[in-house]
């Protein structure tokens, strides 16, 4: 008897014209770290009070697919789930907050048992980008979905670009005052989340939703740095408003995350023990009406 491992796992998708329907062709094999997708069912039970005390109805409701997927970021492979994410397209090289929703089916197929689990109707719902000294730059993609099938065969796959993972050694990280960061060399980490709040449309007559609604655009993050000076701390006491920028790479090729309008929202300063101490800032990133967007990636050509 054999049981699914793990490092015998692949993700694979197909972008759909038609939410939830699966369109022919071949899928794209999807590099990953972990992934916890799965569908789960709303329970309806009965209300009927019984003297025995013990119930007599439970039945599923409501359907939907989630979970996260977690992966190191690297040049081409994410840019669908970067549209996704941003409800946009790339446009010479860059990708801007949008209205337009992007759909999946996504493969998650177990090669030594021979099973493949199809989630439809799926997309982007956060994005988290971790970047941090001697670490790949990490990023996790929330879905959410319609609905998922389990079958014995597996999507034909066109591989993966096979591009190294991002790192933060080959980048760059800039702040100052709108339109006018600079590059500095004290930032400890930065991680930010991209949240769209896509949820399931249920109706009367369909477990599972026709449509998935979404909501507005919020980018928040918290940066960590060296308390070196009072310059940081000063655009949390006097409301500056912040731009951001930080780059990474693989060495050959780059990809830019920059926040052109941010609030700080605090500057916290602890004591954690005798070696150098950390300001760690929170900021929300705003709406900047010179580059049309609240973040902005730029991949390089």
């Amino acid at each position: 008897m054999a049981f699914a491992q793990g490092s015998r796992s692949s993700l694979s998708y197909i972008v759909e014209s038609t939410f939830g329907t699966t369109p022919a062709g071949n899928f794209t094999n999807l590099p990953f770290s972990t992934h916890s997708l799965n569908l789960t069912k709303d329970r309806v039970a009965g209300n009927d009070i019984q003297s025995d005390r013990m119930p007599r109805v439970d039945r599923h409701g409501n359907r939907q697919v989630s979970g996260d997927i977690s992966v190191d970021l690297r040049d081409a492979d994410y840019d669908d789930l970067l549209e996704a994410a941003m409800l946009n397209t790339w446009s010479t090289n860059v990708l801007k907050v949008g209205t337009t929703p992007k759909f999946f089916s996504i493969e998650d197929y177990a090669a030594d048992i021979d099973q493949a689990r199809l989630f439809t109707g799926v997309t982007v719902n956060t994005m988290g980008v971790s970047l941090a000294p001697n670490q790949m730059v990490t990023t996790t993609f929330g879905l959410v979905g319609k609905t998922m099938t389990i079958g014995g065969t597996q999507k034909t796959q066109d591989p993966a670009s096979g591009a190294a993972p991002f790192d933060a050694y080959s980048g760059d990280l800039s702040i100052g005052n709108v339109g006018g960061a600079s590059s500095v060399a004290i930032v400890t980490a930065l991680d930010f989340t991209l949240t769209n709040g896509f949820a399931p449309t249920f109706v009367i007559g369909d477990d599972s939703a026709p449509s998935l609604e979404y909501g507005r655009a919020e980018v928040g993050g918290t940066l960590s740095a060296y308390f070196e000076d009072a310059s940081l701390i000063n655009r949390f006491l006097n409301e500056t408003e912040t731009e951001i920028e930080v780059s990474v790479g693989d060495g050959t090729n780059t990809m830019t995350f920059t926040f052109p309008r941010v609030k700080i929202n605090s500057a916290d300063v602890g004591v954690d023990g005798p070696t150098s101490r950390i300001v760690n800032l929170s900021f929300v990133a705003l709406y900047d009406s010179t580059e049309g967007t609240n973040l902005k990636i730029t991949r390089s050509a």
